[in-house]
């Protein structure tokens, strides 16, 4: 009964769009869990370099929550719905957490940029499903985001370098 009410207009596929918003859904739980491990990650790091990685992690947490809400509007735009709690993020994310009491700078970065490609691989994998539904809308906007993935992903990578 609750699903008629949140129906949304659309001329898209119905079958094709449920893919889309799967994806979308993943994507927006990994992108709180990456939200969340980033902000972790500032309010934690330590060493010789900390306040370049003190910054250059609220920067990437910002950005990466900035793009929460444009992720959930699309589901729903095209008629899905989306995540509703903390543990509805639980049961979708990839993207593991980092509950440990001590990262080294080193590992934290090799760990963000990780988990900033393996959303680079779920924004392609939600791009096929996007085309695959003529949803040219998402199609578009997975491109600004795979884009900005793939930049944190060289900023941590070269930032990590150690020669």
């Amino acid at each position: 009964m609750a699903q008629a009410n949140l129906a949304t207009p659309t001329d898209l596929n119905d079958n094709k769009l449920k893919d889309v918003a799967q994806a979308l859904n993943r994507i927006l739980a990994d992108s709180y869990a990456l939200y969340l491990k980033t902000k972790n990650f500032h309010w934690h790091v330590s060493g010789p370099h900390f306040r370049d990685y003190h910054l250059m992690l609220d920067e990437q947490a910002a950005a990466i929550l900035a793009t929460t809400d444009d992720i959930a509007e699309r589901v729903r735009k095209t008629g899905g719905t989306t995540l509703r709690s903390i543990g509805d993020i639980a049961r979708h994310q990839t993207i593991r957490d980092n509950d440990e009491e001590f990262v080294s700078a080193a590992d934290m970065l090799t760990e963000l940029r990780e988990d900033n490609l393996k959303l680079v691989e779920a924004l392609r994998e939600a791009k096929e499903a996007a085309e695959a539904a003529g949803d040219n809308a998402t199609d578009g906007l997975l491109d600004d985001w795979t884009d900005q993935a793939e930049e944190r992903a060289w900023f941590l990578f070269e930032a990590g370098r150690t020669g």
